[in-house]
């Protein structure tokens, strides 16, 4: 079973994956990507240059960074998952998806009946209860954009788990085949819970409720796709099988146990009961040793295959967010600590711990997997070269980010302990703003080079590479 996802299994002729589908909510993907990545420049540039684009309604702090976010996880990384899982989902159940009909109208209510209705939304700022923006982390697309977001999970919950519950390898799953389960089966339910309940639940009822969402959007929608991802492409590119079947299985089952209780660590200190408070810190601490062994096991499978990992742009993208992946979440178990919370909260050391999240491991790892499609599927066009510059500028500008945040939210924290005046911390940080905002420009071109890269038309020695 460790075996099932082999090099050669990559093209399996059993296989009758929609190449269409999955180069349509590829693009999708790269497009969301940039707009959501400028809006986020734009929304660091107005920290260090507060009159920017004053006189435009459309483009106040708060609208632009709904956008960003809203963009990231349901343009960017959602389109990402979708190309995957329509590539990988038939290689793993040994039959095809449900409905290529089914697909296409998946795409467009993802794209044209939620991402872009609820980018328009969010600008539009109407007062109507269905259409007005929600003040929910990862979740402000209006009420009537989340109906639309609720379907589609349940629409791709008919699509790829299906052909894995009735297919031939029914029996004997690998793991990314339960962490698609997992995924889309904890995502359709935790989704209505952290993201519409609230709205509905006053007071901090309402607050605990979100919790199910604003951590879980995370935990249980990212991070099992994510994981199905680095679990397919690793042994799929190195030609080996996971080092451990059990590790990997033991994993699984810990996350899906343990990460519904983690949300509320956003709001220790809160008036949600304390006890709630302390489960959701035990909670943090518990996932956090389950990411130590997760990796371990990510790690240990590329043993020999370093020198691959190395020159092949895909996989190295795909490790390099796997080690990512370890530093945020023992980054996050730690922050869950009351001692560590007085320092951190509301600094920019939350802001870079969840950029190191959503652009360092799970970008990291759904770009290295779209360029393993994309070097595996043919009439799709590859450029390793282009790729290679889009690794290196992407992971320049990120750590030049996560180190300038982090060090400035420490020197925050420490300042907000004493008596000064809350406007000196605030001219304190503005060279470190700075730097935020210039770390996005090589994200940003590096965003462009990893379009040429799945969009160009590659040399003969670059095809050659690729293959």
């Amino acid at each position: 079973m460790n075996a099932l996802i082999t090099a050669e299994g990559e093209h399996s002729p059993r296989c009758a994956v929609s190449t269409a589908l999955t180069r349509a909510h590829g693009y999708a993907a790269l497009a969301t990507l940039v707009i959501s990545g400028l809006c986020g420049l734009v929304v660091a540039l107005k920290f260090v240059l507060p009159d920017f684009l004053t006189n435009t309604p459309s483009a106040t702090w708060g609208l632009l960074r709904y956008d960003h976010t809203q963009g990231i996880m349901f343009g960017w990384l959602g389109n990402g998952f979708l190309a995957f899982l329509y590539f990988a989902t038939p290689r793993l159940a040994g039959r095809d998806v449900f409905s290529a009909r089914l697909g296409w109208a998946l795409f467009i209510l993802w794209n044209v009946g939620q991402v872009l209705p609820g980018w328009i939304l969010i600008e539009a700022n109407l007062p109507q209860r269905l259409l007005a923006i929600k003040p929910l982390e990862w979740t402000e697309f209006p009420l009537a954009i989340n109906a639309v977001t609720e379907l589609c999970l349940m629409l791709m919950v008919v699509q790829f788990l299906w052909p894995l519950i009735v297919g031939p390898e029914r029996h004997r799953l690998y793991i990314s085949a339960w962490y698609i389960l997992g995924g889309a089966v904890f995502s359709a339910l935790a989704f209505p819970m952290g993201s519409l309940v609230p709205e509905f639940t006053p007071g901090a009822v309402g607050a605990a409720f979100s919790g199910l969402w604003i951590h879980d959007a995370v935990g249980l929608l990212v991070t099992p796709f994510i994981l199905a991802m680095a679990y397919y492409v690793i042994p799929a590119t190195t030609g080996k099988p996971i080092y451990s079947h059990f590790i990997s299985m033991l994993g699984f089952w810990i996350l899906f146990f343990v990460y519904p209780l983690n949300g509320t660590h956003h709001y220790v200190y809160s008036a949600i009961p304390m006890d709630t408070q302390k489960a959701a810190i035990a909670a943090s601490l518990l996932l956090g040793c389950d990411v130590i062994m997760v990796v371990y096991n990510l790690l240990r499978s590329l043993d020999g295959s370093w020198k691959l990992a190395r020159q092949n742009v895909a996989l190295r993208f795909i490790w390099v967010g796997v080690v990512f992946y370890l530093v945020v979440s023992v980054q996050g178990a730690l922050q869950a600590l009351m001692p560590v919370q007085r320092t951190i909260h509301f600094t920019d050391w939350v802001i870079g711990h969840s950029h190191l999240a959503m652009l360092g491991f799970a970008s990291f790892i759904a770009t290295g997997t779209l360029l393993h499609i994309w070097q595996n599927l043919t009439g799709l066009r590859y450029h390793p070269r282009h790729a290679n510059r889009a690794f290196w500028l992407i992971f320049g500008g990120l750590m030049l980010m996560v180190v300038d945040l982090s060090v400035i939210g420490i020197i925050q924290g420490r300042m907000w302990a004493t008596t000064q005046p809350w406007m000196d911390s605030v001219r304190m940080s503005m060279p470190w703003w700075w730097i935020r905002a210039i770390s996005g420009l090589p994200i940003l071109l590096g965003f462009g080079f990893l379009i040429a890269a799945m969009a160009g038309k590659p040399t003969e020695d670059n095809a050659r590479e690729a293959r």
